[in-house]
Parts: structure tokens; C-alpha cells; sequence
């Protein structure tokens, strides 16, 4: 304020004034005598100056009155001009205050610089990791991080330590950068994307069980498809390792003797466990399949059986005894035609014949069990049940059946002829069960 008050040429001469410099102070001790130091026409004039106006304008001297009302008297006889808007002013832009430059202190200028020092060898590092040149890649992801440690410098050393093959090694830097991450509240992205390198190098190590753990948290963090599928095949790969690690073909061949001790005893659930765990130690063994499907054949369980079956069939397709439990299996479930079907693939694997008689007799089962449900029909109700029956009504649209049917019908001993391959007298023998030919 004195500072003002001095450089103006209309109160400077007061500052001088010991009796004039008290009043002041006054008021700036106690602002409400405002109103009494006002009637110091003095003090107006320091206001002015302060606040930028004229304190006067509204109450001007008498000799501005007198030349005021002479100005009016001698303007009264001129003609007055017609009113129009002063022209406009033109204002000037204000020039822009200058900004003062905030000045960096040392810490942050240190710390700028080793950012741009930090960058250069991250730079350096990722020229190497492009050629290949992984040890000089990780030498200078590492410079990088000693001069100034950025959580990227990190997930670039672990990604070059996995291409160099030290998988251990790219945990070991990726759990670092998580922990650091966490303490200056990184992205979410790097985090999960050094989870995700983490459970990739576990997979290369063979710990599954890890690397489903670390693809998980990834996803915790921060979903991708990439890591997304990874998990899956990171856990198919688990489950497969776990049956793998469970395969022991001397324990299953202690299950295996312990599910014929109790199928012998009757005691099929028993029975049923120890095959199962037989399959578990031996799952590319085929009997602790069939012997299964025989637990469930006489638990009435046939679509297991038939399961069952096709695996052991699967794993062995010479095996005999799989074709013809699959057989008894349809039988009980009263799918004669399939019952044939399977019948006649365990004679085509019986290449030795053995077992000859009880497939044979299986076949006749179904055809006499057709030939039962059938007993005492119409012709119209033995129609109505063939149209209902798909696999009947294919081999009637068949042009070559046709053929065989049409010719037999003229010359039934014709038909003895076409017998002699395997697939038409099976077929043939499906239409004499269902009723199509009567024999009688």
C-alpha cells in the first residue's frame, strides 16, 4: 500500500505528514472509523489512489460548478446534433502475464535423467531380444532396472530369460515385478500380464497345476482372450497329466482280480468300483471295459454296457467279447435289429471262430424275441409297426433289397443265391423277424 501511495505524485507529499501518517495507521488498526476518516479530504485521496477511481466525481468544487453552469448558459443557443452512438473503441487485447517456469528440484531432474539413461538401455535390450541375442537382451533389462526401476524393465527381462529357456528364472523376474507393482500400484495389465508369463513358464516346466493357478490370477487381473485359452488348454493338459501319473498296470491288475472275485460273489456295485479303478490304472486295456460292461448288463444298466463296449471296441477292435456283451446289451434293452448288427461284427472279428456257437445263439434270441413280438398280428398292424421301425423301412428303400425282393418274388429259389453274402442274409433275416417275408 505505502509502496502505491508513494509512486503516486497526488499522495506522495502526505507520507511526509506525521499527524496525516497516524490517521492512516488508525485505520488500518481499526477499519470501521472509516466513515470519520473520510471527513479528511486527504484520506480521499489515498482511497482513490487505492481503489483506482474518483472519489471526487460526484461532489466537484465550486469553480468546476461555476464553469459547469457558464458551459450550459453559452451551449443553450446552439443547435443540438442528432444523438448518435459513439463510434467503437478498439479495445487491446491484455498481453498474457508471464508464466513463471516451475523450477524442478534436484530429486526430479535426477530422476528424469535416469528415466532417459533406463530407457536407452531398455532400447538397447529390446534390439538384442529382436536378434535373438538373449543374453545381452537380459544384461541390459538389467542395467536398465539398476538405474531406474520401471515394473517393464522387469516383465522384458522375464520375457527374455523364457526365450532363452531359463523358465525359472522368468518366474523369479516376473514375481519381482509383481511384488514391486503392488508397492507403487502398477497397471492392472502389466500385473496380469506378468501373472500370465508366469503360468506359461510353469506349463514349459511341466507344473500344471501352477500354471492353471497363475493363468487364473492373470484373468484376475485382466481378462484376454490369449490367457483365456491358454487356461483351457493349460487345463485339459492338467487332467491328462493327473491320469497320465495315475497309470500303473501292476495295480490294475490287482483291481482287475479283486472285480472277478466280486462279480463271482454277485456283488456287482463292488464289482463295478474295482473295474473302474482298473480303467483308471490301465485306460488302454479293453477287458476292464468289457468286464464293466458285464457289471452293468446284470444291473440292468444296458446304455452304460453299451458305452462300455464301444471303448473297449476302441481300444482293441479284435476284441471279441466286447461285440458280443454289446449284443446282450441291446437284447436287454430290446433293440433286436442292433442286437443282429453287433452279432454279426463279433463273428466278422472271430477270426478264429472261437466263439462261433454263442454269437450264433444270441443272433437266434433276437430273431425268435422279434418273431414273439410279432405273434398273432394283422397284416395292417405288422405294416403299421414296420413304417414305425427306421431301420426296416432303409433296408426297403434300398434299390439293391428291391432288386433282390422283386426277384425273389418271381423265383424264391433265387433268393437262396443272395444269401451267400453276409450283408444281405442279415438283411433278409431282419425282414423274416419283422414280419416283411412270411416264411409260412
Amino acid at each position: 500500500m505505502m509502496t502505491k501511495l508513494a509512486s503516486n505524485p497526488k499522495t506522495s507529499s502526505l507520507l511526509g505528514d506525521q499527524d496525516f501518517m497516524r490517521k492512516l495507521q488508525r485505520l488500518q488498526s481499526n477499519p470501521n472509523a472509516i466513515g470519520e476518516a473520510l471527513q479528511d479530504p486527504r484520506m480521499l485521496q489515498v482511497m482513490s489512489v487505492l481503489l483506482g477511481i474518483d472519489m471526487q466525481m460526484g461532489n466537484p468544487g465550486a469553480d468546476g460548478g461555476a464553469q459547469a453552469g457558464r458551459a450550459t448558459e453559452a451551449e443553450e443557443d446552439l443547435p443540438m446534433p442528432d444523438a448518435r452512438p459513439p463510434p467503437p473503441q478498439t479495445q487491446k487485447a491484455p498481453e498474457p502475464e508471464p508464466v513463471e517456469e516451475e523450477m524442478e528440484d534436484e530429486d526430479a531432474v535426477a530422476r528424469r535423467e535416469a528415466k532417459a539413461k533406463a530407457d536407452e538401455e531398455k532400447k538397447l535390450g529390446t534390439d538384442a531380444y529382436k536378434k535373438r541375442q538373449f543374453d545381452t537382451a537380459i544384461e541390459h533389462y538389467n542395467k536398465a532396472w539398476e538405474i531406474h526401476q520401471d515394473i517393464t524393465y522387469l516383465t522384458n527381462l522375464s520375457a527374455a530369460k523364457f526365450e532363452k529357456g531359463d523358465y525359472q528364472g522368468a518366474i523369479e523376474a516376473c514375481q519381482k515385478a509383481v511384488d514391486h507393482g503392488r508397492e507403487v500400484f502398477a497397471d492392472f495389465k502389466i500385473i496380469a500380464k506378468a501373472f500370465g508369463r508366469m503360468g506359461s513358464a510353469y506349463e514349459k516346466l511341466g507344473d500344471m497345476a501352477n500354471a492353471v493357478e497363475y493363468y487364473n490370477r492373470s484373468l484376475t487381473e485382466h481378462r484376454t482372450p490369449d490367457v483365456l485359452n491358454k487356461l483351457r488348454a493349460a487345463e485339459k493338459a492338467k487332467i491328462k497329466a493327473e491320469k497320465d501319473a495315475y497309470i500303473d498296470p501292476a495295480k490294475a491288475e490287482e483291481a482287475r482280480e479283486l472285480g472277478n472275485a466280486k462279480f463271482k460273489e454277485s456283488d456287482w456295485p463292488a464289482a463295478v468300483e474295482a473295474y473302474s479303478e482298473m480303467i483308471k490304472r490301465a485306460p488302454t486295456d479293453p477287458r476292464g471295459y468289457s468286464n464293466r460292461a458285464a457289471c452293468f448288463i446284470k444291473l440292468l444298466t444296458f446304455p452304460s454296457a453299451v458305452q462300455d463296449c464301444d471303448e473297449a471296441i476302441k481300444q482293441d477292435p479284435a476284441f471279441v467279447r466286447a461285440y458280443i456283451r454289446k449284443a446282450q446289451a441291446y437284447f436287454g434293452m430290446r433293440e433286436y435289429n442292433k442286437c443282429v448288427d453287433a452279432c454279426a461284427e463279433a463273428t466278422a472279428a472271430d477270426k478264429d471262430g472261437k466263439n462261433t456257437r454263442e454269437i450264433q445263439q444270441q443272433e437266434q434270441k433276437a430273431l425268435m424275441a422279434q418273431y414273439s413280438a410279432r405273434e398273432g398280428e394283422s397284416e395292417q398292424e405288422t405294416m403299421e409297426r414296420i413304417q414305425r421301425d427306421p431301420e426296416i423301412v432303409q433296408i426297403l428303400q434300398d434299390p439293391v433289397m428291391q432288386s433282390i425282393l422283386q426277384q425273389a418274388k418271381d423265383n424264391p429259389a433265387a433268393l437262396q443265391e443272395h444269401m451267400k453274402s453276409p450283408h444281405i442274409a442279415r438283411n433278409v433275416q431282419k425282414l423274416v423277424a419283422a414280419g416283411v417275408i412270411r416264411t409260412r
